[in-house]
């Protein structure tokens, strides 16, 4: 009989899509969990999520905290807000989740493509992330065979 570590993927391959604060939050969460369990993890964002890795303006606050809220946020609000209900609560905050995703070696691509068709090439990305970028060809010859594959 198979050990739950050995029936668990060897590799978890996420795509972030979505511009939703809740959905890049819970890609953060997913990949936190999964390097402290010792499973690889690639974090591909594209589209609307690449808008919660660009550089604050004039040292202003984070972009994502401007990232619509998504389905938790339907009483109104932005990702700022709904993420300082989270830090009031003592759930994650995204800034401490982005930085174990950092601190554990998620590694972090942002799609070419997506950065174009949101007219966000060349736009300035966080400097303390280590952000890759590349395309979808990149992103599945990093994925693992036996590993897992989440579109987020």
């Amino acid at each position: 009989m198979a050990t739950d570590a050995e029936q668990r993927p060897d590799k978890l391959s996420v795509i972030v899509f979505s511009g939703d604060f809740e959905r890049v939050h819970y890609a953060l969460v997913t990949a936190s969990a999964a390097v402290a369990i010792d499973i690889p993890v690639t974090l591909f964002f594209t589209m609307g999520a690449s808008r919660a890795l660009l550089a604050p303006i004039d040292g202003g606050p984070p972009a994502w905290r401007n990232l619509p809220a998504g389905d938790s946020g339907a009483m109104g609000g932005n990702g700022g807000r709904i993420d300082d209900g989270f830090k009031a609560r003592t759930v994650a905050d995204f800034e401490d989740l982005l930085g174990a995703c950092v601190a554990l070696g998620v590694r972090f691509m942002v799609c070419d493509m997506g950065l174009r068709a949101l007219d966000l090439e060349g736009v300035q990305m966080r400097d303390d992330v280590p952000i890759e970028s590349g395309g979808m060809v990149s992103f599945l010859n990093d994925a693992s065979r036996a590993g897992q594959m989440l579109f987020i």
